[in-house]
């Protein structure tokens, strides 16, 4: 019974740190979810987060997490590994980085509630799950792949497209780029 309590606890502890650090990045008068306009030189880049040992990209509630974390600390790159995937890629987190919280939701099915399927045929069960993991930006760590490290490529130059800008001034609609 004391495990399941402390396993509710720590779910509610990691909801409540997240809601805790959004609401924290909105007083400050940021909002993770919003990209400055234009190329600030020196500003975090534009692009969605990806874990840099997996190539994977960063989905749901990690998003505004880790945009915040690299908007916050002035990251110039979307690259995030935990301190394990660091070192396996030959690096290691440089000492006293302090990392950023990401989560981890699933459900599962328990092995009696399998069992329990097989003998009646009904739909199972499941249980879901949240999982913290702490990530680094690859800026945090030394020793890395170059690839991993490199800034973000220039975004290229705006493209007019004479068709497609007749037909916008043909709508009439009142377009306005900026912010």
């Amino acid at each position: 019974m004391a495990q399941r309590r402390r396993q509710r606890n720590t779910r509610k502890d990691l909801y409540s740190e997240v809601t805790d650090n959004i609401i924290a990045e909105l007083e400050q008068g940021r909002a993770p979810w919003v990209q400055p306009w234009g190329g600030v030189e020196g500003a975090t880049p534009l692009g969605l987060p990806e874990n840099g040992a997996t190539g994977r990209r960063y989905s749901g509630i990690n998003i505004l997490l880790l945009w915040g974390a690299a908007i916050e600390q002035s990251r110039s790159c979307q690259t995030w590994l935990t301190f394990k995937q660091a070192l396996s890629l030959g690096g290691c987190v440089r000492k006293g980085e302090r990392g950023t919280t990401v989560v981890y939701a699933d459900r599962f099915t328990p092995k009696a509630e399998r069992e329990r399927v097989r003998e009646t045929g009904e739909s199972p069960g499941t249980v879901p799950f949240l999982k913290r993991y702490t990530v680094f930006n690859a800026d945090q760590c030394d020793g890395l792949p170059e690839d991993l490290t490199a800034n973000a490529p220039d975004l290229p130059e705006r493209e007019i497209i004479p068709r497609a800008e007749a037909l916008i001034t043909a709508t009439g609609a009142d377009f306005r780029i900026g912010g």
